[in-house]
């Protein structure tokens, strides 16, 4: 997790608190954010942490101010319009995140290897050596690439066990482990988390696909 987001988790606790008071609301919230309620019991209660991404797609959905999570507020605070919203089950805004944390990425510096100079070698001009020619066989190489990414997607679309059939076999194990709320909800939370990571993956993958063939169409 990011160091402001363990900085802010208590505030984003307390204002979910908040959000969340009457009587079905935790139900209400689950489902605009499209997740389960079992799993978002967790998060209210503080058995889970949770993303800024979580926090800003709380905000979205709510219709409340960006950054309204990072201040800590009464009761009194907490707008109409983010009220009726829960009440009445009406999302602003589609959340297609994750609640899941996001760990600090390490901070990697670039240095010289084997006494490498830096730098480009400049030719007359100022333009780095090679930039004004195309490398032989550079549309081959793209082309290349885009059908593999389009296999790959290919691949990605038909699963070898159908995402409803696997559904509604972990649905049944779910029901088997009732008495252990903290099992059902892992088992709910991670199966939304991979049915929605999948669709993000095609989403990135079908960009990819877009980039590549667009790349090396524009004049040198």
């Amino acid at each position: 997790m990011e160091d402001s987001g363990a900085t802010l988790m208590p505030v984003w606790r307390a204002n979910l608190a908040l959000l969340t008071r009457e009587v079905g609301a935790v139900t209400r919230l689950a489902r605009m954010m499209t997740f389960s309620e079992s799993y978002m019991k967790l998060i209210v209660s503080g058995r889970r942490d949770f993303s800024a991404e979580f926090v800003r797609g709380v905000e979205a959905v709510t219709g409340l101010p960006e950054g309204w999570m990072d201040e800590r507020h009464e009761a009194g605070d907490v707008p109409q319009q983010a009220r009726e919203a829960i009440a009445e089950e009406a999302p602003h805004a589609r959340f297609r995140g994750t609640a899941h944390p996001v760990r600090k990425a390490p901070v990697l510096r670039a240095e010289p290897i084997f006494g490498q100079r830096t730098g480009h070698r400049m030719e007359t001009g100022g333009a780095p050596a090679g930039a004004a020619k195309r490398p032989a066989g550079t549309r081959k190489i793209r082309d290349l690439a885009a059908q593999d990414v389009r296999k790959l997607e290919r691949h990605l679309s038909m699963l070898p066990v159908e995402p409803g059939a696997l559904r509604a076999r972990i649905e049944d194990v779910i029901a088997q482990a009732e008495s252990d709320e903290h099992v059902r909800a892992d088992l709910e939370g991670r199966l939304e988390q991979i049915e929605k990571h999948r669709e993000l993956l095609l989403r990135h993958i079908s960009s990819l696909y877009a980039l590549l063939t667009r790349t090396g169409d524009e004049e040198p």
